[in-house]
């Protein structure tokens, strides 16, 4: 058992306060956005004692990870685990298929991209679906619309853009529609940008004379607006479908799906990939052609996990991937197994516990982690909860 330490990525639109208060760190007034607990090399764990959790899969994958690990995904850890503190809305955006991400992987090295380079895409050659689990309230804008409902939503909003996505929301099949309304709001002649303020002032009347076909929809479009104004995906956003993730909820977002998080704390668990294809509500490098050519444009309503409960205290959000499983462990008088195989990752997320194996034991407190290798049996008891990641 291996104690660990996060990586900290400080994107603008991380709170300056939320992971530090989570994990009782002293803030230093930037960003904290995200704490990776993975091995990417984007942003590597850092082993206690030296080395990073990379080094040590890499030194022995067979023995760290399992056989059964190494033989589905070779010699990296599967999975990324993250504390996710969006302080203002994240992009717009679409994490690619294997298929999309091996192809864009390539493309973008043999055209010499660097990896570190603002305009570059594709950071690995890995699909990104991804859960997230909300620690606190956490509000999103995740896959599309019913097109009755997006219609309902746009129906007496003016201007070029809105009047041209209304039409053709209304002509072929619902997904054509969806997806041509789509691309007309991203995509179209960029001499109408000046209209994205006004259609704002629209959304902004009718929630307040009472007319808003949704108040949560156009309370959210006015939240993206403050932090981007003028951008196209303001616009975007009465497309999708609006979430609020109470404490304990969770929501899976396959490959494909568009979707934004807006505010809130939460866990998210991903395959182990940064790809990240953006199209507006960003600084970040902006491809609204690639995602649209890439996007599910199937109206469908969001994806929330329900959990399993598997065992006393132990509920498990099972997502239809096969590179990583997520389970929420509430503590009690009783110490309780850490069930699953393979490389696991626990982490606590309230209160206090202690990781028990065969040889050694490790207390955590909110915010802090213990990588647990294949072939180790473990327990872990205390006063609070952790979560525990691992592949199925």
């Amino acid at each position: 058992m291996h104690r660990i330490s996060p990586a900290v990525q400080r994107y603008a639109w991380g709170s300056p306060t939320a992971i530090p208060e989570f994990a009782g760190w002293e803030s230093d007034d930037r960003p904290v956005a995200e704490a990776w607990y993975g091995a990417h090399p984007g942003g590597d764990t850092t082993v206690h004692g030296g080395g990073t959790l990379r080094d040590l899969v890499a030194t022995d994958p067979v023995g760290v990870m399992g056989q059964d690990v190494v033989d589905r995904f070779g010699h990296e850890l599967p999975y990324l685990l993250k504390i996710i503190a969006p302080d203002e809305p994240l992009s717009l955006q679409v994490h690619p298929s294997a298929q999309q991400a091996a192809l864009g992987w390539v493309t973008e090295q043999r055209a010499g991209v660097p990896l570190d380079a603002w305009d570059r895409t594709y950071k690995d050659a890995n699909h990104k679906p991804e859960m997230v689990y909300a620690l606190t309230t956490f509000t999103a804008l995740s896959g599309f619309r019913a097109r009755r409902r997006a219609l309902e939503i746009l129906h007496g909003l003016d201007g070029h853009i809105m009047r041209g996505a209304t039409d053709r929301l209304r002509h072929g099949s619902s997904a054509q529609g969806v997806r041509s309304a789509f691309e007309y709001i991203l995509l179209g002649a960029r001499d109408r940008d000046e209209e994205v303020p006004d259609v704002v002032d629209q959304v902004r009347r009718r929630l307040e004379d009472g007319s808003t076909p949704s108040e949560q929809t156009d309370a959210l479009v006015l939240d993206v607006a403050r932090a981007h104004p003028g951008d196209r995906g303001i616009l975007a956003a009465l497309l999708l479908n609006p979430v609020t993730l109470n404490p304990g909820e969770a929501m899976f977002v396959p490959a494909g799906a568009v979707h934004a998080y807006l505010s809130g704390l939460g866990v998210e668990i991903m395959a182990a990939s940064d790809n990240v294809i953006r199209a507006g509500m960003t600084r970040k490098h902006v491809d609204a052609r690639a995602l649209v050519d890439v996007v599910d444009v199937n109206p469908a309503p969001p994806i929330r996990v329900a959990p399993e409960h598997v065992a006393s205290g132990t509920r498990v959000y099972y997502a239809p991937v096969e590179d990583f499983e997520l389970a929420v462990i509430d503590l009690g008088a009783r110490p309780v197994e850490i069930r699953g195989y393979g490389p696991r990752i626990v982490l606590c997320v309230e209160g206090s516990a202690t990781v028990v194996t065969e040889r050694e034991s490790e207390s955590l407190r909110t915010g802090e982690a213990v990588f647990v290798p294949d072939g180790h049996h473990a327990q872990v008891r205390g006063a609070g909860r952790v979560v525990r990641a691992s592949v199925p």
